[in-house]
């Protein structure tokens, strides 16, 4: 019997990661066990008292059940008050609020609500794979928008002003970066805001980064008049390390959770409640809670450095979030080239730029989630394999 799959996904390749996970476990049963940096899945623990709130509820005999499709008003207070106090953002737990399974779960229900054949979405080249996904799979169609180092990785929005925006409706932004880690200012976030409001175009900002390596954490939404064209994707898999619970959040005006709540509700029966109840807990930890990460993650960051010196790569040192993006050197054909090789030689995954857009082929990307001695061993590989190379 053949059955083809559905056309939305003929050009849907399987997640690039997925693949490469399997090459590397076969690496690993026939020899050296790879060290892998190629994943911003943190490494470490989240806050004990996280912990043991769920532990808590998890024992409790009524907390099992199916729950609210927009998740219960603790959590939903914890992520108003969480905006408040760190962004300077005001809203309202009853309206504008809607926890996710996991932010990457609310790309795929926004793309789905707003965007049908005939309609076009931007998105940013290099940029995360799943909004360029998402938008194939809602059947709209996908919109490059370049970004480059010279512009700072930043979108130049006077560029997009002169192509044709008719059929756009929505535009995928993601600041902090990723993967390159550039920061957006004040001043942008206010010019995109202002163009969504002239082209009609409903800005998607996607801020999972904004605590790591970061002292001062930007949400779109603290713009004046960002609530009436914009919504933003939230998480708590980098700043909570949490990445495995699969909590995320939606904000925005009360007609768009709505919007959104009218597909999501169909796919999905409500988060565990001991899990929103720990999410809560999360979501008041304090300023030390960052600071701590945040240290861990800079001496980390030294060493990744240094593993991108032993590779000839260059780097921008004002980057920001989970990973280092580094520009591969010449005498590679692209990041391809370079990954593979210090695969193979050294036994040591790093991410090539190019699954991220034809913007990264010429660069690469090295995770943060992994210890000190870690990174050393992995460094210390990339040497020796050098070494070998030029005997």
């Amino acid at each position: 019997m053949q059955i083809q799959v559905a056309k939305r996904l003929q050009h849907t390749e399987e997640y690039y990661f997925s693949k490469k996970l399997r090459e590397i476990e076969a690496l690993n049963q026939s020899g050296e066990k790879v060290i892998n940096l190629g994943i911003g899945s943190p490494d470490l623990p989240p806050h004990p008292a996280v912990v043991e709130t769920l532990h808590a509820y998890a024992l409790l005999p009524n907390t099992h059940a199916y729950q609210n499709y927009k998740g219960i008003l603790p959590l939903r207070q914890a992520i108003a008050d969480w905006y408040n106090r760190y962004y300077g953002v005001a809203l309202d737990p009853n309206t504008n609020v809607l926890p996710l399974i996991g932010s990457k779960e609310g790309i795929v229900h926004i793309c789905m609500t707003y965007l049908g054949e005939g309609d076009e979405a931007l998105f940013p080249n290099p940029g995360y794979p799943a909004y360029s996904a998402a938008v194939r799979l809602s059947g709209a169609t996908g919109i490059p928008y370049t970004l480059t180092s010279e512009n700072g990785w930043i979108p130049d929005l006077d560029a997009l002003a002169k192509t044709d925006l008719s059929r756009v409706k929505l535009m995928w932004l993601n600041y902090p970066h990723m993967p390159t880690g550039a920061s957006a200012t004040e001043s942008f976030f206010e010019e995109a805001v202002a163009f969504a409001k002239q082209y009609n175009i409903l800005l998607c900002h996607d801020n999972p980064y904004s605590f790591i390596l970061n002292d001062h954490p930007k949400s779109l939404m603290a713009v004046k008049g960002a609530v009436d064209v914009a919504i933003e994707l939230n998480s708590l898999s980098k700043s909570g390390n949490m990445a495995g619970w699969r909590i995320g959040m939606l904000v925005g005006a009360e007609t768009r959770i709505n919007e959104i709540i009218r597909f999501k509700s169909n796919m999905d029966s409500g988060m565990f409640l001991p899990v929103q109840m720990a999410a809560a807990k999360a979501l008041s930890l304090g300023p030390d809670w960052y600071s701590e990460l945040n240290t861990i993650y800079r001496n980390r960051r030294e060493k990744v450095y240094q593993l991108l010196d032993a590779l000839d790569c260059t780097y921008d040192k004002r980057q920001v979030g989970l990973f280092i993006w580094a520009k591969i050197p010449d005498g590679y054909s692209d990041g391809y080239a370079l990954s593979d090789k210090v695969l193979h030689q050294s036994r040591v995954f790093i991410t090539p730029g190019g699954i991220f857009g034809s913007e990264g082929s010429a660069y690469i990307r090295v995770s943060l989630c992994a210890t000190e001695a870690t990174l050393d061993q992995a460094c210390a590989r990339i040497i020796q394999a050098a070494s070998t190379d030029n005997d």
